[in-house]
């Protein structure tokens, strides 16, 4: 019996695979790759991650500056329930911005700093006025300031304190310290805001050259602005009652020689004591 050997025949597409340059084999079959993206769909895909790259990071800045704010606000509630603490442990008088000369430096109201040039100062916080109610350090500095800028210049070898205090708030050293009963709208007296100045007199900064620096009291002076308000055009006060509030600039009070650092001028009327 003759038995006729059929010969199977593959598909022409198989055939036409088998000789692809770049198909592959997988049990026994050959597959041909998918096709690539063309180049449009590339610019497309990019165009997408582009607009959504776009659309987001302005929220992230935003979420970034709302939590520097909420924690510049802990700061100040903190500070200011440490000078609280300060006034019912010395019969309601307010401490002095300015406590003189010692110890070859120079006693603040926050901390000792030595002598030197600028940014080459020895800092010590511990005889700072409230420094024993705060059990150290950690609520001086708010976040929004940044010690990376280029423009900015430091005091001490470090970071010292973001914070100015109200210089109302301090009497000349001849005089007794002011009590608290002459604050009589203590909702409305500003006790602590965010502060810096800028400085062109003390060397890197020149009037060539103005930086931005930690400055520790607050006023009205026309002349040499000290409020910062780096929070969206606003600056963290807390107030003598401790509740803490966002301040706008004096309108025209900005220092034009920084004028993108938004160094200006509190309201006078919750600086002044009658």
């Amino acid at each position: 019996m003759n038995v006729t050997r059929s010969k199977v025949q593959a598909p022409k597409s198989a055939t036409r695979v088998a000789h692809h340059p770049r198909c592959f084999t997988r049990y026994g079959l050959r597959f041909a790759p998918p096709p690539a993206f063309t180049l449009i769909e590339l610019l497309v895909v990019i165009t997408i991650i582009a607009i959504l790259a776009a659309l987001l990071l302005p929220l992230l800045a935003r979420s970034k500056a709302a939590a520097q704010r909420v924690k510049c606000v802990s700061n100040l509630r903190q500070l200011g329930l440490a000078v609280h603490l300060y006034w019912d442990e010395n019969s309601g008088k307010c401490f002095r911005y300015d406590g003189g000369f010692i110890n070859g430096g120079h006693l603040y109201w926050f901390g000792w700093m030595g002598p030197g040039a600028e940014g080459q100062r020895q800092f010590d916080a511990s005889p700072g006025a409230l420094y024993p109610y705060l059990r150290g350090r950690g609520v001086e500095l708010c976040p929004a300031l940044d010690y990376f800028l280029s423009q900015l210049k430091l005091k001490a070898t470090n970071a010292s304190y973001g914070y100015g205090y109200n210089l109302y708030l301090s009497a000349p050293a001849p005089e007794p310290p002011i009590n608290l009963n002459r604050i009589l709208q203590p909702a409305r007296t500003a006790l602590l805001a965010d502060s810096a100045q800028v400085n062109t007199w003390q060397a890197p900064a020149s009037p060539g050259n103005p930086m931005l620096e930690e400055w520790y009291y607050v006023d009205n002076s026309p002349n040499q602005p000290n409020g910062h308000f780096r929070h969206a055009l606003k600056a963290n006060v807390t107030f003598c009652d401790g509740h803490v509030g966002l301040e706008k600039f004096v309108s025209g009070s900005i220092d034009p020689r920084m004028p993108l650092s938004f160094v200006g001028r509190l309201r006078p009327e919750i600086l002044n004591l009658p």
